[in-house]
């Protein structure tokens, strides 16, 4: 699977559905399953150094803020069918796009991380990594 790397504060902003597009002065013909790699700079509230999602690249929108060009990469629903919650899995980042085996990659058991089963999920697995 294809993988980024991006700060922890905004893996977990993507984690949690907050951040529905991520950021980058490039862009890629990509679209589709994105796993979403925390760098492995701790930082409070954050899990350092792992994979905790896959999110769905749906589009990237070229934008301008008036001084530089960027683009936004729009990142679908945690909900069926779109973005999901995995196993922790612990990686090295790297620049660019780059490759996971999609073999390590392992679904999170249920479709709604916003659920009861989801929440209790989230403290057994995420809350014991977060810094």
């Amino acid at each position: 699977m294809k993988a980024l790397s991006i700060r922890p504060e905004y893996g977990m902003a993507i984690l949690n559905g907050t951040k529905t597009e991520e950021y980058r002065t490039w862009t890629t013909k990509y679209r589709g399953d994105l796993l979403i790699c925390n760098s492995a700079k701790k930082t409070r509230g954050a899990v350092a150094g792992h994979a905790l999602c896959v999110a769905k690249i749906t589009g990237i929108e070229e934008r301008y803020d008036g001084e530089q060009k960027y683009y936004a990469w729009v990142i679908d629903p945690f909900e069926e069918g779109g973005s999901y919650w995995i196993d922790p899995l612990k990686v090295k980042g790297q620049l660019k796009l780059f490759n996971v085996d999609d073999r390590l990659i392992k679904p999170a058991p249920f479709t709604n991380p916003f659920s009861k089963a989801g929440e209790q999920w989230y403290q057994e697995k995420i809350a014991p990594l977060i810094y």
